[in-house]
């Protein structure tokens, strides 16, 4: 049951030989599934490049100038320009919850050729923001971005060495071009859970955290048979549409018997829109941090069971659920 990996968009990507994102189980629909196909690397010469043009490598940003409260716009004070290293600059600070370096991120960018000035690359331009994985893009935004502030507007030079070694002539990137970005951090993904404990509704099977993930106390009685949603913890992030691509971490039990029939406790991500109908409702005005539990009647979940993992037709399943990113 294999759930479809979350792609970054453009040009971030591509060249950077990053392995491709982790896939994990998920309640799809049919019980079955594929992995989604991976963004490809950008063909490399075959032979080591050398820069067309040499500029002497500044230790500071303050060539670049940075205006424009939305999207920013990126000017130079000297072209050709380039950065020893990768280096930033906080030019808007954000909140208390920090980007880590394998973090799911969603951001807004513009990206700047420092040796011509001009823009290569932007989210603005294509009109939505991006979701990515840091460990699947180019190693300056990871470098830049981990240990910044979620709702950030970080300033980023990469040397080529952290962004497109071998060029990207498709961008009009050269080998040895440095690149400028700036980045509005708009959301990460949670560790866990995060936020205001709530209180079950009597009758609901109580959960126990341990530092392997949640326990749940054998269920008794019979089964509901609507869908329960129950809000254990309840998370200020972004909320859950029935678009969303969300990235969380379960595990589910079977009610009749008690006992685990999914260990599913670390960090997946997939469209809501291809997961069990008992996950497209009870998920739908969720906030990621927040932890819930859904229990799901058959009917909702896998009404004919799956063989394969020893569900029985007509078995109702109870999930706990830690929402970590929705993009």
């Amino acid at each position: 049951m294999a759930l479809a990996v979350l792609a970054a968009g453009s040009l971030l990507l591509a060249g950077c030989g990053a392995e491709d994102p982790e896939t994990a189980p998920s309640p799809s629909e049919t019980a079955t599934g594929a992995p989604s196909a991976s963004p490809s690397a950008a063909e490399s010469p075959s032979a080591s490049p050398s820069p067309s043009v040499t500029v002497s490598p500044s230790s500071d940003l303050e060539a670049i100038t940075v205006t424009g409260e939305d999207r920013p716009e990126i000017s130079l004070s000297t072209t050709p320009w380039a950065v020893d290293e990768t280096r930033t600059k906080v030019l808007r600070e954000g909140g208390d919850q920090k980007v880590a370096e394998d973090s799911t991120v969603t951001v807004h960018y513009e990206g700047v050729n420092a040796r011509t000035g001009e823009m290569f690359d932007s989210s603005w331009e294509r009109g939505m923001p991006t979701p990515f994985q840091l460990q699947s893009v180019v190693p300056g935004f990871q470098k830049g971005l981990a240990g910044q502030s979620v709702g950030s507007r970080v300033l980023i030079a990469m040397p080529s060495e952290d962004g497109y070694a071998q060029g990207n002539p498709n961008a009009g990137i050269e080998v040895g071009d440095t690149l400028i970005f700036v980045v509005d951090i708009l959301s990460a993904n949670f560790d866990e859970a995060t936020g205001e404990a709530v209180a079950p509704a009597e009758g609901l099977p109580a959960v126990t955290m341990t530092d392997a993930g949640p326990e749940l106390a054998a269920p008794t009685g019979e089964a509901p048979e609507e869908l329960v949603v129950q809000p254990l913890i309840k998370g200020a992030g972004a909320e859950v549409t029935a678009e969303s691509t969300i990235q969380v971490k379960y595990r589910s039990w079977v009610w009749e018997d008690g006992r685990l029939w999914e260990d599913a406790w670390q960090p997946q991500q997939g469209p809501l829109n291809t997961l069990i109908a008992g996950w497209k409702e009870g998920l739908v005005g969720q906030t990621t941090g927040s932890r819930v539990m859904l229990v799901v009647p058959p009917e909702q979940a896998y009404p004919d069971g799956v063989p394969s993992k020893d569900l029985d037709p007509g078995q109702t399943l109870v999930y706990v659920i830690d929402l970590l990113h929705v993009s």
